[in-house]
């Protein structure tokens, strides 16, 4: 069983920076992959980065890209989004999830959190 708890979000103008950060209990965190996904007022949640147990690998999604690094540290069990250069539409829920596959579909993790705000004014 794995807890998760995310914290850093706020309010920020565009072009502004946050990071993320996602706590979790257990001590099976490392042989978890973990995942950052976003649901914004009347739409679908959506993947927006992922990072394999070991930290090796990671993937973003393209509407993210080049703007926003998931890293973590599996000693303090915590995984991070920092989001820089940030526009209107990042404006979301912030999700964490981990899962024991390294994957950008949501249905591939197992526990979430329960979310932190962004949001972007322009």
């Amino acid at each position: 069983q794995v807890q998760l708890v995310e914290s850093g979000g706020g309010s920020v103008q565009a072009g502004g920076s946050l990071r993320l950060s996602c706590a979790a209990s257990g001590r099976t965190f490392s042989s978890y992959a973990m995942g950052w996904f976003r649901q914004a007022p009347g739409k679908e949640r959506e993947f927006v980065a992922a990072i394999s147990w070991s930290g090796g690998s990671t993937i973003q999604a393209d509407s993210v890209k080049g703007r926003f690094t998931i890293s973590r540290d599996n000693a303090k069990r915590t995984v991070y989004l920092q989001m820089n250069s940030l526009k209107p539409e990042d404006t979301a829920v912030y999700y964490c999830a981990a899962g024991r596959l390294f994957r950008v579909s949501g249905t591939a993790y197992d526990y979430w959190g329960q979310g932190t705000q962004v949001t972007v004014s322009s």
